[in-house]
């Protein structure tokens, strides 16, 4: 997680991912929302949808931020990141509707049991696998007892999700993370509960037929997954 590798992209990232993801069909805030909406709807069945203190891990340049806005509207947002260049925009950005914290890449500078959900959106094939178990374990220690971890991730088994992380800039050093592999890692750091989910499996042309996805979240194709632990 070098922090200069990511400043380089702050100002430029959207439009690199934008043109990265073209196939899709879609825009990157396609991508951020989803996540976002999965996340409000497993906490609103789960009965945790009123005041929540998020903590959106790898947030860079706050692309998240909007739609915790308007999915989770009483949440209060900290966006925790190595990039200080990629903060600065989020924090210009977004400061009114979350903080904007440095983080060192090793230690999450909060106490214990301080947030009810952490997010991690698609950053953990950039952190050495070397080092996962213990970023793992410091979500697990800033979460509250009944706190509960999203994970999403790229999924390696997907062609054109393979494509897309080798042709993207910022992807450059990523090593994508296997579902079965994050699990693993997940109950290592000491996370008992994880369900996995699968996601997107159809691109914006054949948008009518997402309504389906919900029947395959258990099919390992969808471009991408989530990873849901419980403290």
């Amino acid at each position: 997680m070098d922090e200069a590798e990511f400043d380089k992209f702050a100002s430029e990232y959207r439009a690199l991912h934008a043109t990265n993801i073209r196939l899709s069909g879609e825009a990157p805030e396609f991508f951020a929302e989803y996540k976002v909406i999965d996340v409000a709807a497993a906490l609103a069945a789960a009965g945790s949808n009123g005041p929540l203190a998020v903590l959106d891990f790898g947030a860079g340049i706050g692309y998240s931020v909007p739609h915790f806005a308007r999915h989770l509207p009483e949440a209060e947002v900290t966006c925790l990141d190595v990039s200080r260049q990629s903060l600065a925009l989020g924090a210009a950005n977004h400061g009114t509707r979350a903080r904007f914290v440095h983080f060192d890449g090793v230690t999450i500078p909060f106490p214990d049991s301080s947030f009810d959900v952490a997010f991690a959106s698609c950053v953990f094939h950039h952190v050495p696998a070397i080092l996962q178990v213990a970023l793992f374990r410091e979500l697990r220690r800033v979460l509250r007892p009944a706190g509960t971890l999203f994970v999403f991730e790229h999924n390696p088994l997907n062609p054109l999700t393979r494509h897309a992380v080798n042709t993207c800039p910022f992807d450059a050093n990523a090593r994508l993370l296997g579902a079965t592999t994050l699990r693993r890692r997940l109950r290592a750091a000491g996370f008992a509960a994880v369900e996995l989910r699968y996601r997107i499996f159809f691109p914006a042309a054949l948008r009518r037929l997402r309504p389906l996805e919900r029947y395959l979240a258990w099919l390992p194709l969808g471009a991408q997954y989530c990873a849901r632990a419980r403290r």
